[in-house]
């Protein structure tokens, strides 16, 4: 039985904590609901209906009801507690109040799409110790890839290649597939020499993977040129239905670019690596922008379609959505599949020998070569992974906005997704969850919210919240990065990391500290600072 210390407070147990969680769950989901249904609000005092109407009470409200996920997951609480909670505010509460307010769905969809952006960044900056600072590029992959067929753009391309291309769509095709077939197995040769390869080798891969990208090249163009027949068929683009096999797609594209912008780039570390990420993410940038004939420069491209699922329209109906509403309720919960499906793999790849691999090569290269890691291999697999979770969320997020331009792809969203990364805490999960959901609630909600707020008081534009949003979220995160700077939920390695010289006790093994509370003064001696220098003539060992 454990002793309670005089004047110490009883400890509240996991039925009290369960109860609590359920309770806070209650009061805050009925302060939502109340906050977006008008017609609850048309039936209060007009006190209470104005104060509730007001943007930054109604963001903070918001705000409290997705604080309940963060208090199922962290308090010790019931794990049936927690489910109820957690399922009953994601599969109800949310999507009710997002009927009457569509915000609300919006909003919870981009947190979704930055905590998967997040956690693909966090398996290349926080486990392989990557700083790469052209992550939205390979989100830019994704949004492409399905916002160029899931709109008309795909039927003037086709028209483009049908006026110009001629009528040699066959040989090109055939001869970019024997280019790509003779490449490939070229690699594959070189790719089993054992030991240091001589320069004429590392010659020959560099052109062989040259040639593997013309062959690929001409392949597709090939066979643009031979639907190019049916352009008229692609005016609307592709049917909605495929929405399902592009995600894969956007997964595999994305990956693809991931590796080969990593390959000439991951022999560099620091900050020469993030420098080049940072050009290269530019570049894709710069082609989306140029290259008019496929994404439709710098105007952009809509309207890009999304799946239709009949029934799942019917349901959305039947549960009051407008028809307008249909896509945002559809795209929320393909969203926390995709999401939960991202959780998953990065639990599985944390706890893998490719994770540990990771941490090693983040921790020191030259002990993890030693260790027999493959350096470009481990590395070029952490940025295919990463690269993938950004692609498929660029489809869902071309399908949500429908409209797509270069300018939705720039250096500040890589920047952001960093910010998510750090402030969450590097290398932990609920974490970095936590980093996207905050930093993404401050850029949507509370700070737009605050200048609403503050519109009617006539403040000069010096100190008008309106025009220092920017402001106030910097200063934000340079008094998080101040006072919590391993992160708002960081892991046990990063914790440790960041405090390890506060207190010199937290690295003790129970061996370590029964030999100091035995004898103080060994202990003391052990874990001081510095060791007093002996004596010029004193004897090192044996009796004195």
């Amino acid at each position: 039985m454990t002793a309670i210390r005089p004047g110490s407070q009883l400890p509240i147990s996991a039925p009290d904590r369960s109860i609590w969680l359920i309770v806070i769950a209650v009061i805050s989901s009925a302060l939502l609901l109340v906050s977006q249904e008008q017609n609850w609000l048309a039936a209060l005092p007009s006190v209470v209906s104005n104060f509730l109407k007001n943007p930054l009470v109604a963001s903070l409200v918001l705000t409290l009801f997705l604080a309940n996920l963060l208090f199922a997951y962290r308090w010790k609480a019931h794990l049936w507690a927690k489910l109820l909670v957690g399922g009953l505010s994601l599969f109800l509460i949310l999507p009710w109040a997002g009927r009457d307010n569509t915000s609300v769905l919006d909003l919870a969809i981009q947190i979704g799409i930055f905590a998967a952006l997040s956690l693909g960044l966090n398996i290349v900056v926080g486990l392989a110790g990557l700083l790469d600072l052209g992550y939205i590029a390979f989100f830019a992959v994704g949004a492409y890839t399905w916002g160029i067929f899931g709109s008309g753009q795909i039927g003037k391309v086709l028209t483009y290649f049908k006026d110009n291309g001629g009528n040699n769509g066959p040989t090109v095709a055939l001869g970019g597939l024997v280019l790509v077939i003779i490449t490939a197995l070229s690699l594959r040769a070189i790719n089993r020499v054992k030991g240091k390869r001589p320069p004429l080798t590392s010659a020959a891969f560099l052109l062989a993977a040259f040639g593997l990208l013309a062959g690929v090249t001409l392949l597709v163009r090939g066979i643009v040129i031979l639907a190019s027949a049916n352009a008229a068929g692609f005016a609307g683009g592709v049917n909605p239905n495929f929405f399902w096999l592009f995600l894969i797609l956007a997964v595999a594209a994305a990956a693809s670019v991931g590796v080969l912008i990593g390959l000439p780039v991951l022999k560099l570390k620091g900050d020469y690596l993030a420098i080049i990420t940072l050009g290269l993410g530019e570049v894709i940038r710069v082609l989306a922008n140029n290259l008019s004939t496929y994404s439709n420069g710098s105007q952009g491209i809509t309207p890009i379609g999304s799946a239709s699922v009949p029934w799942f329209n019917s349901l959305a109906g039947a549960l009051g959505f407008s028809p307008a509403q249909y896509n945002l309720f559809f795209l929320y919960f393909v969203v926390l599949a995709i999401i939960a499906i991202i959780i998953l793999a990065n639990m599985r790849l944390d706890r893998s020998k490719i994770g540990r691999a990771w941490i090693a090569i983040r921790e020191d290269e030259i002990a993890a070569q030693a260790m027999g890691i493959p350096l470009v291999k481990t590395k070029l697999i952490a940025f295919a992974t990463g690269a993938s979770f950004a692609g498929v969320m660029g489809v869902i997020f071309a399908a949500k906005q429908g409209f797509i331009s270069p300018e939705s792809f720039i250096l500040n969203q890589s920047i952001s997704v960093l910010s998510m990364v750090v402030l969450g805490g590097l290398g932990s999960i609920p974490g970095v969850i936590l980093g996207a959901a905050v930093v993404t609630i401050l850029n949507i909600s509370l700070l737009p919210s605050l200048g609403e707020a503050t519109a009617s008081l006539n403040l000069p534009p010096q100190v008008n919240p309106a025009q220092l949003q920017r402001l106030v979220f910097g200063s934000i995160l340079v008094a998080m990065m101040l006072f919590r700077p391993e992160g708002l939920l960081p892991s046990v390695r990063q914790r440790r990391m960041m405090h390890e010289d506060d207190d010199p006790t937290d690295n003790q093994t129970p061996q370590d500290s029964i030999a100091g509370e035995l004898n103080p003064e060994n202990a003391a001696e052990v874990y001081s600072p510095g060791v007093a220098t002996r004596a010029d003539d004193e004897r090192g060992g044996g009796t004195q």
